[in-house]
Order: structure tokens, then sequence, then C-alpha cells
């Protein structure tokens, strides 16, 4: 064979390699992730979930077409991808229908829609963290009971008024959470498959008998949120005293609310947390209009954490607010009236060992504001995050996937002056100097030859 056959057959098979190498990989998948630390995979335990998941898992994105964000939540899908290939992703552009999306509750460009078994939870934020916690959250089967009590004016959470709460109690059924009105009045005491007992702000005094079944469910280890209002305790004073909590004089206002374009001092803006597993991670500003303050009672048998505390520019107002169309200017701080200067807490979370036989942790969230999960306020921030995160934590659905930091390192890179003067001096006199000596050198040697 001459030379010219031997390189036409060399470029033959060459060319049928190609082919056959096309064609395999069409049939066969291989993928290695060489990153530092493994930034492109998905973290062993959200591996190990998608391994336990037997139903189709639906994703649906509501962001925009022209500002890059469905290539970035595609790619992030994609890790999910490799692992379940039956995982479905579309997208929903919230500028075709903003009517649509404001009535659905869509206010965050790019929020994420996971729906599994006729079940579905909402995300705002692009994390392997929350994305395979939304995820464990839907997979388990057993259906969470709460009751709303009910019959002496408190918060409905099937109603559409602006004060009640029917938007949030359709989160709460996506998640799997059936939410039920327990009138005590009727019913002596609360069932025992309760998982969790609400009181919503009540706005007539509740019965003895009423608040002598809130007390016992609270004895037997049951779960307590309570929601207040600033104002008339309703006939809870033995409950708050079991709680050991006390609400203080007056409402909580907040000069700082200025700065974010809060015209009125009692509606506060919380945008840091105190340490907390219901607060973990969440960095979302949340909004609680005209919240009563709380404080701590001595002698406590519960483990007591501060949930919700306002700034330092906040106080204790006891004089009556401005009226519509008033100016707020008029708010000060006055120490001579009792008022108490910030920080104040509007929120606690407790827990002890549960005195039922199952000896398991008992929870209990106390909330200075009811107003922040009703219908008005709801989508605000991250309100409808916040109170999801505190029915999660009150229904045991805190135990959380925890997927380790994996950044790439020394991804900083820190000089001082004279650092930055050795840059300055190597790109504005040095590598200039040395072009013009490489050109002298060519052009001399140009004309010797």
């Amino acid at each position: 064979m001459n030379v010219a056959g031997s390189r036409g057959l060399h470029a033959l098979l060459v060319v049928a390699a190609a082919v056959a190498i096309a064609f395999l990989s069409t049939r066969f998948a291989v993928e290695r992730d060489f990153s530092h630390a493994r930034r492109g995979s998905l973290d062993a335990q959200s591996v190990a979930l998608l391994k336990t998941l037997d139903a189709p898992v639906e994703v649906v994105s509501y962001a925009s077409r022209d500002n890059g964000l469905r290539a970035q939540i595609a790619d992030f899908i994609a890790r999910y991808r490799r692992v379940k290939p039956g995982l479905r992703l579309a997208f929903v552009d919230p500028d075709a229908d903003p009517g649509a999306m404001r009535e659905r509750g869509i206010n965050v460009d790019g929020e994420l829609e996971i729906r599994y078994r006729e079940r579905s939870e909402r995300l705002t934020v692009l994390a392997e963290r929350d994305f395979s916690n939304a995820l464990r959250r839907l997979a388990r089967g057993r259906e969470r009971i709460v009751a709303f009590l009910a019959g002496d004016g408190e918060r409905r959470i099937d109603g559409t008024a602006n004060a009640d709460f029917g938007q949030f109690g359709e989160g709460l059924a996506r998640h799997g959470v059936r939410s039920v009105p327990l009138a005590l009045g009727v019913q002596a005491e609360v069932p025992d498959n309760t998982d969790l007992l609400v009181i919503a702000d009540p706005r007539l005094p509740l019965a003895p008998g009423v608040v002598a079944a809130v007390l016992a469910h609270l004895e037997r280890g049951g779960n307590l949120l309570w929601l207040t209002e600033p104002g008339a305790e309703a006939g809870l004073e033995r409950l708050a005293e079991a709680l050991s909590v006390r609400r203080l004089d007056g409402l909580a206002v907040d000069g700082a609310g200025a700065a974010l374009g809060i015209g009125d001092p009692s509606f506060v803006a919380i945008a840091a947390y105190p340490p907390h597993a219901v607060t973990a991670h969440f960095d979302l500003t949340t909004l609680f209009p005209q919240a009563v303050a709380l404080g701590q009672l001595a002698g406590t048998r519960w483990d007591m954490k501060p949930l919700v505390r306002t700034g330092t520019q906040s106080w204790t107002e006891t004089s009556p607010l401005p009226k519509a169309g008033e100016t707020a200017d008029t708010i000060r701080f006055d120490a001579d009236a009792g008022e108490l200067r910030g920080p104040l807490d509007i929120g606690f979370a407790l827990a002890r060992l549960s005195p039922s036989p199952a000896r398991r942790e008992q929870r209990a969230v106390v909330l200075g504001d009811a107003d922040f999960l009703s219908n008005r306020f709801l989508g605000n921030g991250g309100n409808r995050e916040f109170g999801q995160r505190v029915f999660d934590w009150l229904l045991d659905d805190d135990d959380l996937i925890e997927v380790a930091e994996r950044g790439a390192p020394d991804r900083t890179l820190v000089l001082g002056r004279a650092g930055l003067g050795m840059i300055g001096f190597g790109f504005l006199i040095v590598l200039p100097l040395a072009l013009l000596a490489v050109g002298g050198i060519i052009v001399w040697r140009r004309r010797r030859c």
C-alpha cells in the first residue's frame, strides 16, 4: 500500500472511530465531577433522598425570559435530574400575566414551586439545602392536623377577609397540613390527634372552660402557637403564666423603618434574627404591623429562646398613635411614661421535655403579632416563609438536610497598599518599558539584515 492509500485508510479509521464514539455517547453516559470539593454535584444526603422518591417530581419556575435566571435555574435543576432523570422542569413567564401571578402569591422573580404527590412547596432561594429539605417535607406521608381555636373572634384559617389567614391556610394544605377550626365551647377538650393548637388573636375573652382545655393540652405535652396583639389578653393570663411570658404595655415601634421607606413606625421590619432552628439560613425581611413586645418571667420551666427581636431604635410606645393623615413625627420615646427602649423581643420559641409518656420535645411559640400572616400582609417580604418555618418547627419538621459549604478556596485576593503599588508600577512603567525595549531590538535586528 502506497503512502497516499495509507493516509486515506488512517483518516477513514479516525472518522469511523469518531462516529462510533458519538453513537455510544447517546447510549451510555459517563460523568465525572473534577471541581473542588465536588461543587458541581449534589451532597450525598440529597442523592440518598432522591433515591427514596417513588413518584414523579415536577418543578415550576416563575422566572422572566430576559434576565438570565432561567439558565441558572436549569443548571441547578440539572444536578437533580442526573440522579432522578424523571424530574420535570417547566417555566412560566410572570410578565405574561402579572395579575394571575399576584393572585397565586408569586412576588419573587425566579420563585420555584415543587410538586410531589399532589402536594407542593414554594422556594424563593436557589440553594441545595432549601430545595432538598422541601423535597423531604413533601415526601412525608402522614398528614398533620392543626387545630385553630374558633368561636371567640379569632382569625379564620379559611377566611377571605384582610385579617384572616385564608391564603396562608392554602399554603399549609399544599404542605400536607390539614387545618381545622376547633370550638372548645362545644367540645370539652383538644382532640388527642391534634399535632398543633393555634390561638390566633381572639377578640373576645375566652370562657374559663376553654382556657382550662388549652392548659390541659399544654400539660399533656401538646405543641402550641399563640399569636397575640396589643390590647386585652382575652382571658389568657393563665396561659401566659404557664408559658412564662408577659405582654409589655403599649406596642413596639421602630424608627429604623424610615430607612426602608416605611413611614409608619408601628410597622416593624426585621432583617436580622437571633440564632434558632426556625431562623437558620433565613435572610429575608419580615414585616410585623403593630406588634406587642414580650417579656420573660423568672422561674420558667421552658428553654426560652428569642425568635424575633427589634433593633436599637425601637421602644414600647404607650401613647396613642397619630390618626390617618396625621404626621408621625410626634412619636417620641418617653422614659417618664414607663416606655422601654429596645431591642425588644416580639417572639419567643419555647421547648422542654414533654410530660407525655412519649417523652419527646414539646414546643411552643408566642408571637406578639398576628397580622403578618393575614391575607393583607402575607405577601410582604419573607412573611410567608417565616410563618411556614414556624409551623415546620412546631410540627417537628425541622430535621433538615445540612449541606456542607463546598466553596473553592482562595477566592479572595487581599492586597495591601504596597502590593497594589507594585502592581501599578509593573503595569504602568515596567511593562511599557519592556515592550519598548523589545520593539527597539526587533527594529535594530531588521536594519542589520
